[in-house]
């Protein structure tokens, strides 16, 4: 059986949600698909906790925004990409209220801001310190509105369907029987989220596995930027749950085995009194994450079973401010670590935890590909650059899953329905998927065994600091386990919730998504915001103004080139912070 939609959304996170809710107002005669691995709301957005990045007059202006977005990724962004976020911003959020997310206030009433590193202003709106929740909350109960939008969860695609260079849907997975389905669509968008589960410590939930990355990868779209990879500062040992910027924001310091303030020492800026919104503590997070491994270097970190830390100190703010402003911190201190920050340090350590490149769109969040788009961290638009200032992901997947969902409505009408081509290749990923996969068990490798290799070699080989020889070393390692992951076993033949088939596409998805990572970054020959060659340690833009795009080539390898940057009004300058 074959099921048609005229759209499919692979994703159920906030930005596809927030693209699907775009086309049933714009379209309701259109019949909108869903299709996520787990429930929407276990979707990783939940997870983002500091806030949403958008201006608040008289003290912001959009101007001050975009640069503090285009500095902060070194001037690696698109600056009509940020002009377009940053004004559409204040709306999404302003939208978000009227729908019900309850932001937290001001004593006069107005939405509270709070500061967040690499900004200079007081821009990030907050619900407390569980802003994601809520906002994926939000946007999960306004979808029930619309007959259009029909849900398929814990359906787990397996491959985009194209056709003459046009793409004509899915296969996907349902989870609980193991039935495999056909999905044939005009327009599919991409919104699955990021990769951070490529590496061994991340804040990134167990299904940030870059499925839509590798499917977009395989369908003969371009990956974007791939080599520059977010460590967040703050997460916790062992875990690596993220401990919320906003707790920076609100004061926290970052201190040494010594209880020095080291940033101080990292030009970010020197101890002052009162807020220092650029400065510090809240310095951007490749800056922050640099400055830890120096100060692993000099010995004056902390040694714990899971490696090195420093501490993180809220203690001065005081219960009622950390009750009231960080509550879910606290829990998770509790919870996780058996500590209370009220009275004891928090050991952090940096940990990944986003992807600024992804699946390559134009400001519509079109892909070179027809009638296959993203949105979210899966795609790179690209307003992040070389390092993503905090509190500007969730406004982005608001801003650019809404351009998604409207321009895929103002297409539909010149979509033809997919053709047997499609249905063809449908059935043939059928037969692959019950052959290869459900009925093998004499593979020699462990799923297990090679995705841990895998972390590895992406974490040494490719992690806050690279080199040539390290990334070298990376590339053949993955070369390796490329071809071992098509024999490993599995043993679990049922299929009903069969997570042994479910990892093993996973794997040969992060694997396709790890070496894009490794051979971008071996070719990029400078360092710049969260891509550090310490064999290159200094930006070139006369040679790395530039994009770097990935894609699969005729002979079925992966080829790169590059695209200059669009530069609107803010020529590339020094990236200066704490002066």
């Amino acid at each position: 059986m074959t099921i048609r939609h005229d759209v499919v959304i692979a994703g159920g996170g906030g930005a596809g949600l927030r693209a699907a809710i775009a086309i049933a107002e714009a379209r309701p005669d259109l019949s909108i698909a869903t299709i996520s691995k787990v429930y929407p709301m276990r979707s990783h957005t939940v997870s983002a906790e500091g806030g949403a990045a958008a201006v608040k007059l008289p003290a912001d202006s959009l101007d001050e925004h975009a640069h503090d977005t285009i500095s902060g990724g070194d001037w690696l962004c698109d600056q009509d990409a940020v002009e377009a976020f940053v004004a559409e911003a204040p709306e999404e959020l302003l939208r978000l209220e009227h729908w019900g997310c309850p932001w937290s206030r001001e004593p006069d009433g107005q939405v509270a801001v709070r500061a967040f590193g690499g900004m200079r202003q007081r821009r990030t709106w907050f619900a407390a310190d569980k802003t994601g929740f809520h906002l994926l909350h939000t946007l999960f109960q306004t979808s029930l509105k619309y007959p259009s939008i029909v849900r398929y969860d814990e359906w787990f695609i397996t491959r985009v369907l194209v056709d003459d260079g046009r793409v004509g849907g899915v296969v996907a997975i349902e989870l609980m029987s193991g039935r495999i389905e056909t999905i044939t669509a005009g327009a599919v968008i991409v919104c699955t989220g990021g990769c951070g589960r490529v590496y061994p410590f991340t804040t990134n939930a167990n299904t940030s596995t870059g499925d839509g990355m590798a499917l977009a990868f395989r369908a003969g779209a371009p990956l974007k930027d791939m080599e520059f990879v977010q460590y967040h500062p703050t997460g916790l040992p062992f875990t690596g749950i993220l401990i919320s910027e906003a707790a920076r924001a609100e004061g926290g310091w970052l201190v040494n085995r010594d209880g020095y303030r080291y940033l101080q020492d990292y030009n970010l800026g020197r101890p002052a009194p009162g807020p220092v919104l650029r400065s510090m503590e809240l310095g951007p997070r490749d800056r922050l994450s640099q400055a830890f491994v120096k100060e692993v270097e000099k010995g004056r970190a902390i040694d714990t079973p899971w490696g090195p830390v420093v501490h993180l100190d809220l203690r001065h703010l005081g219960e009622e401010v950390i009750e009231a402003r960080l509550p879910f911190v606290r829990e998770l201190c509790l919870d996780y670590e058996h500590i209370d920050p009220v009275r004891e340090l928090i050991p952090v350590r940096p940990v990944v935890h986003y992807m600024m490149g992804g699946v390559d769109t134009d400001l519509h969040g079109a892909t070179p590909l027809d009638g296959l788009y993203a949105a979210g961290e899966t795609a790179c638009v690209s307003i992040n650059g070389a390092n993503r200032l905090g509190s500007n992901s969730l406004p982005e997947l608001l801003v650019f899953g809404a351009r998604a969902g409207a321009a895929v409505a103002e297409a539909a009408e010149g979509r033809r329905a997919p053709g047997p081509a499609v249905l063809a290749q449908g059935q043939d990923e059928r037969r692959h998927l019950e052959r290869d996969l459900l009925q093998r068990d004499r593979g020699r490798e462990r799923i297990a065994a090679v995705r841990e290799e895998m972390q590895q070699t992406v974490e040494q080989g490719a992690g806050i600091y690279r080199s040539g020889d390290s990334l070298t070393k990376a590339a053949d390692k993955l070369h390796e386990l490329q071809e071992r992951c098509g024999s490993v076993a599995i043993d679990d033949h049922s299929r009903v919730f069969n997570t042994e088939l479910t990892a093993a596409l996973e794997l040969s998805f992060m694997l396709d998504v790890a070496q894009s990572v490794v051979r971008c970054a071996w070719l990029r020959q400078e360092s710049r915001g969260a891509h550090q060659r310490i064999d290159f340690p200094t930006r070139d833009d006369e040679r790395y103004l530039a994009h770097s795009l990935i894609h699969l080539a005729e002979d079925g390898e992966p080829e790169v080139r590059y695209r200059p940057v669009t530069i609107t009004r803010w020529p590339p300058a020094e990236r200066v912070y704490g002066r």
